[in-house]
């Protein structure tokens, strides 16, 4: 991709046209990754909007938390790819194949989460993000009993609720405003 290619619907907005705490924070993310996420300039757009948003996000994804980080990124890619959202299935894809160290098994998770070869308890995870995120009006407290039954704790089941929630919002926001997946992803976590 270009360096001309639009990352998002919208105009993207420079440094000096943002609040000092987003020139601070992609100042972080280049130092930490390299790049700064095409995500963090296309939501600057509105900087106060997206820096709360990326409180919570990184409070659910990136901080320690009930649930293992890799399991928070296959809930990602799995409600990511069922959304059909390509700029979070791809960055979060990324992240899935350099936490279980396994791109094939990352791939299918974003392609067909039924077709990768999970635990009892990523499957059941799995399935729950799938009816949380397809068929809302459809859940139930019956439908937290496979999460138990593989050990899924109170806490754990509130961060999973959570970040399958984040992940549909974020999913749309995305999708909404065009963006495009930064290439660093689609070569992280691979041979």
């Amino acid at each position: 991709m270009a360096d001309s290619t639009p990352i998002s619907y919208l105009p993207v907005p420079g440094p000096d046209e943002v609040p000092e705490a987003v020139n601070a924070l992609w100042g972080k993310a280049e130092a930490a990754f390299g790049f700064v996420p095409n995500v963090f300039r296309a939501q600057a757009v509105n900087g106060e909007q997206f820096l709360a948003w990326w409180r919570y996000f990184n409070l659910l994804v990136n901080k320690e938390g009930h649930l293992g980080p890799a399991e928070r990124e296959l809930l990602a890619v799995v409600v990511s790819s069922l959304n059909r959202c390509t700029y979070c299935a791809v960055s979060h894809g990324a992240a899935l194949r350099v936490l279980l160290e396994d791109a094939p098994t990352a791939d299918l998770v974003a392609v067909n989460w039924r077709q990768a070869s999970l635990s009892p308890r990523q499957r059941a995870m799995a399935d729950y993000a799938e009816l949380l995120t397809l068929h809302p009006e459809r859940v139930g407290q019956q439908d937290l009993e496979p999460l138990r039954e593989v050990g899924l704790d109170d806490h754990e089941i509130v961060e999973l609720v959570q970040i399958v929630g984040m992940f549909n919002m974020t999913n749309r926001v995305s999708s909404a405003l065009g963006m495009v997946p930064n290439e660093e992803y689609f070569t992280q976590g691979r041979p």
